[in-house]
């Protein structure tokens, strides 16, 4: 009898010491992609809406990445500027605030078609893509 009740003694105080000795742990179970933290999901993107603007209303010209270049538009051969190097690093704010709410030498006016924010956007675009300022 003392045998059996050591043997039932010992066995209580390992379960006792295993129990304590665990820790509490919560298992949650995920079925979907784990979203990855990116520097751009941290920091919003202050042109993106400017860049959408530049690839609707100004890309098929002026290309994608503002390069211009020898163009055929609505059946007119086009030198359209490039908006990297020349005369376009030259110009002030103003002046391509003006070129690009009234057109001129080809280019079509678009005051009716942008907002003067989503036209003082697209300078900054100009000058931070392309320009590096």
């Amino acid at each position: 009898m003392k045998v059996f009740t050591y043997t039932l003694l010992i066995a209580a105080i390992s379960l006792f010491a295993l129990a304590c000795s665990k820790p509490d742990t919560v298992t949650v179970t995920h079925n979907g992609p784990t979203p990855a933290l990116s520097p751009a999901a941290a920091t919003p993107d202050e042109f993106a809406n400017a860049r959408a603007t530049f690839k609707k209303s100004c890309s098929n010209c002026h290309s994608e990445d503002g390069t211009g270049g020898l163009k055929t538009v609505d059946g007119k051969k086009l030198k359209v500027p490039n908006l990297r190097e020349g005369h376009a690093l030259k110009h002030p704010d103003d002046d391509f605030i003006k070129q690009i709410n009234k057109g001129g030498d080809g280019m079509p006016a678009f005051k009716d078609k942008l907002t003067p924010e989503q036209i003082t956007d697209l300078v900054r675009l100009i000058r931070h893509d392309f320009q590096g300022k």
